[in-house]
């Protein structure tokens, strides 16, 4: 018969005092004193036997393997004949076997799981142990293949509970001893709060991973969107011929060499090769070799070996072992010495790299992409470039043009800028006027893109209406303004009115060429503000009902 085993129950089996097989534990600091309590009277061999299983846990969290060596050490110890561990699914409820250690096929292909899941169900709803007295042909619908070769036996089903959660049950069939069952039940109960506790660290690390997984798709799909070609900014004809040239080799494992002043956007470019390439998904990394001391770059690129030098305590990957299925994108590729370029050279032409200190070669698969602002013909003229290098290196290259050559991207680019840092700064400015407008464009922009990004930033900080001004803008861009407008004859009384012109068309379109409502917001009086705009030549009805 199927027999429900609680406290009272092992008590009438023996008459010493019995710990209750249940297990219950509600947290992994507490589950030391249930372990405590059930080894007050264990024997050497139950110790030794914990002491195994517990070692065994903590080697590996490959719970298939673990179990595995686990019902091995416990057929050695309490003659288990088989051992299954089943556990339920915690989204569909359903049982299902993890492992089953000393099961035939015939076992599998007979209906034991229904026993097992019978019993299994049972157990989990009164929390207690399962026995069946003795296992025999026909008896209970126990259908093992070989149980007529196990006269004597019994199958013992326990529960498996952390806490609140029925995690499974754990079901043995070892030898029928009622002087035994006693110490035997407290062991196979304190195997299964062993068990409860790495199943229950298993899944908190598998949520933890497939939560790092997803946040790594989501991350990887916003840089993909980030870098793509259509959110790039800039509608000259020099950035089209940009974003024909990266559709042309994005899908390609040419090297590229990307060519501009400094702040051009050369990173920016090769991150969209990248993000619109086959190996969008494998790593993209960067080194700025310029921005490396010349005794660490070899290292950094190409890693070490432990020993290798003195500070080498372990063995480290290059960048290019790192980039290995994806790209690897070199700033400032002007900036090697010869001895890096030769080494650099290798591994375009052999797919390999070789660690400093290192006697074996390591293949790889790796798009290079490299950028520089130096005029590498002149370097090869001064034999402080390799010629054969520049040949590798420059089979498909990318020109940036700078700011001062794509007049028509800067307002773009400032109004861009002006909306993002707006949002970081949790403020909300709308326009540029039309003065910080012709300043803007009229300015050469020695530090291209980089130097209008920190400018429209300091100009949000700045400002403190709704309106970029002239006056927000750094001291440089009005200096080279004044310069150029003083160079054009205009007399002080001619930049006065000027800038009175563009202060009341600013405020006209604010208020959509209402004359009263600009004379509030330049705290003025009508009277004042249509004498300025009779004697200005202003035509305020062409804003009328415009923003």
């Amino acid at each position: 018969m199927v027999k429900l085993v609680d406290t009272t129950d092992l008590k009438s089996v023996d008459p010493n005092p019995v710990v209750p097989v249940q297990v219950r534990p509600s947290a992994p600091t507490a589950d030391t004193g249930d372990l405590m309590t059930s080894l007050q009277n264990p024997t050497h061999n139950q110790f030794q036997l914990l002491h195994s299983i517990s070692s065994i846990l903590t080697s590996t969290l490959n719970l298939k393997d673990t179990l595995s060596n686990i019902f091995s050490l416990l057929e050695d110890h309490i003659e288990l004949k088989k051992g299954v561990l089943i556990l339920r699914d915690s989204y569909t409820d359903e049982y299902y076997i993890e492992i089953g250690y000393g099961l035939t096929e015939k076992d599998r292909r007979k209906s034991i799981f229904k026993l097992l899941e019978i019993l299994t169900t049972q157990v989990l709803d009164s929390n207690q142990v399962a026995i069946i007295d003795e296992l025999k042909s026909g008896i209970y619908d126990v259908p093992f293949d070989d149980d007529e070769e196990m006269p004597g036996h019994s199958l013992t089903c326990l529960p498996i509970i952390l806490g609140d959660e029925k995690i499974g049950t754990l079901s043995v069939v070892i030898p029928r001893t009622v002087d035994e069952i006693q110490d035997r039940l407290n062991l196979l109960s304190t195997v299964c709060l062993l068990i409860a506790q790495e199943i229950k660290l298993k899944k908190l690390l598998e949520m933890e991973k497939e939560a790092l997984r997803r946040e790594n798709v989501l991350l990887r799909d916003e840089l993909k969107e980030k870098y793509n070609i259509h959110n790039m900014i800039g509608n000259s004809n020099a950035m089209h011929q940009v974003y024909e040239s990266i559709i042309q080799v994005a899908n390609s494992n040419a090297t590229v060499l990307i060519r501009g002043e400094s702040g051009t956007g050369k990173e920016l470019v090769a991150h969209a090769i990248h993000y619109n390439s086959p190996r969008a998904s494998k790593p993209f990394i960067k080194i700025n070799c310029g921005a490396i001391p010349e005794t660490l770059i070899e290292s950094e690129l190409f890693g070490y070996e432990k020993g290798a030098f003195t500070d080498a305590q372990e063995s480290k990957m290059g960048k290019f072992e790192a980039a290995n299925g994806g790209t690897i994108f070199l700033d400032e590729i002007g900036e090697l010495t010869p001895q890096v370029q030769v080494k650099l050279l290798r591994v375009l032409q052999e797919k390999e790299v070789e660690r400093v200190g290192g006697l074996k070669p390591i293949k790889i698969n790796v798009r290079v992409v490299t950028a520089t602002h130096r005029d590498l013909e002149t370097e090869l003229e001064a034999k402080r470039f390799r010629e054969d290098l520049y040949y590798r290196l420059n089979v498909f290259p990318i020109f940036l043009p700078p700011l001062k050559e794509r007049k028509t991207d800067t307002l773009l680019l400032a109004e861009h800028f002006l909306d993002k840092f707006s949002k970081e700064n949790s403020k909300t400015i709308t326009r540029i006027s039309s003065l910080a407008i012709d300043l803007l464009t009229s300015y050469q922009w020695p530090g291209n893109v980089r130097e209008l990004e920190n400018c429209m930033e300091r100009a949000v900080l700045v400002c403190r209406t709704d309106t970029i001004q002239a006056t927000d803008l750094p001291a440089t861009l009005q200096r080279s303004d004044t310069s150029s407008t003083v160079s054009g004859d205009l007399s002080y009384d001619e930049l006065i009115s000027n800038f009175e012109r563009e202060l009341i068309i600013d405020a006209l379109k604010k208020t959509k060429g209402n004359k009263s409502r600009a004379a509030d917001l330049l705290k003025t009086t009508q009277r004042i503000i249509g004498y300025k705009i009779q004697n200005l030549n202003i035509d305020y009805g062409k804003y009328k009902g415009r923003v």
